[in-house]
């Protein structure tokens, strides 16, 4: 496939797939390429793109993390319930209530994982179960309808009258570009960027260069735990509603488009566009496949599919394989 410029082989490839998967579900949905459709597709995904956006500086970083879209449903709680006794609040308290919560969240994790020498998913497989566990115990399960009334105000940026309903594009997407705009600084424009590529590339050669990696691995979870508590914000304002396990799950898919998007979970590697682009592919999928009536246990198949030949090719399993296989064929022809 020819090259553009700036626009990496696999991104090229996910894009293309993309198209071809757009144009089959077109032709065998009516309701695929409706404005109502697309736009609710954008303000779901929104939520899933700042999760994205954040794990994939963890990824960057050589981490792995699978707590955070619990981590958001319990920002959810703490934020509405603290703001509710301070009187409600307003969306800059709530932002940066939840923006502190998430990010010490996520810097729990970091500590845990850099002070105490714990392989970061044994410990974010831990505080999910945690997070969750504690989430559930404290409030029951019950969820939460009473929401203040800068949170429930449906703040609408663009709205267009259809054949088939009102198409809009809410709050959620504007969030969605800060972060993603702000992620893309960092990782591309700051040099506390390229310490975090150096670190997930090779971690003895970055501490040798006096990069403090104690440092990046707060910096990288704490950034995730911030994304999240913004992404769970956005999504009770969509929802307009706050239910303990409305996220529960989420993370598999964020990490399998994460990875389809060319994260490396061994570190050193992933661009936003590719998280982008794989977020897109999965959340097509999942759209279409509810469109056509297919079961969505087929979806979750599909994402077990994916998590397991990324880590194949990440661990180089799938490497070694293909050497022996042509070592074999080599063998064979000097026979």
């Amino acid at each position: 496939m020819h090259r553009l410029k700036g626009i990496g082989p696999t991104e090229q490839w996910l894009i293309l797939v993309i198209a071809l998967i757009s144009i089959f579900l077109a032709l065998a949905s009516d309701t695929f390429l409706t404005l109502v459709n697309l736009f609710d597709l954008l303000n779901y995904s929104a939520v899933n793109i700042m999760f994205a956006a954040g794990l994939l500086v963890v990824l960057i970083a050589g981490g792995i993390d699978i707590s955070f879209a619990v981590a958001a449903s319990v920002v959810q709680y703490l934020t509405v319930t603290i703001l509710m006794q301070m009187g409600g609040g307003n969306w800059a308290a709530g932002l940066v209530l939840a923006c502190l919560i998430g990010a010490g969240l996520g810097s729990l994790n970091a500590a845990l994982i850099f002070h105490f020498r714990i392989t970061s998913i044994v410990v974010t497989i831990a505080t999910f179960n945690l997070f969750f566990g504690m989430l559930m115990y404290v409030t029951g399960g019950v969820s939460i309808y009473d929401l203040p009334d800068w949170l429930s105000s449906r703040v609408v940026l663009f709205e267009r009258e259809t054949e088939t309903g009102f198409a809009e594009i809410t709050l959620p997407v504007l969030a969605m570009v800060v972060v993603v705009t702000l992620t893309w600084l960092l990782l591309r424009r700051l040099s506390i960027g390229r310490q975090l590529f150096a670190m997930g590339d090779n971690t003895e050669a970055a501490r040798r260069l006096g990069i403090n990696l104690g440092a990046m691995h707060y910096l990288a979870y704490g950034w995730l735990g911030a994304c999240a508590g913004i992404a769970g914000l956005m999504q009770a304002h969509y929802a307009q509603e706050i239910v303990p396990n409305a996220l529960y799950g989420r993370e598999l898919e964020v990490l399998a488009a994460v990875v389809l998007g060319g994260a490396r979970l061994g570190g050193g590697r992933g661009t936003l566009l590719g998280a982008i682009l794989g977020l897109a592919l999965v959340s097509i999928t999942q759209n279409g496949l509810n469109l056509l009536g297919v079961s969505p246990y087929a979806f979750r198949m599909i994402v077990g599919a994916v998590i397991l030949v990324a880590i194949s090719v990440s661990g180089g399993t799938m490497g070694r394989a293909i050497g022996r296989f042509r070592g074999s064929k080599l063998a064979g022809a000097t026979q």
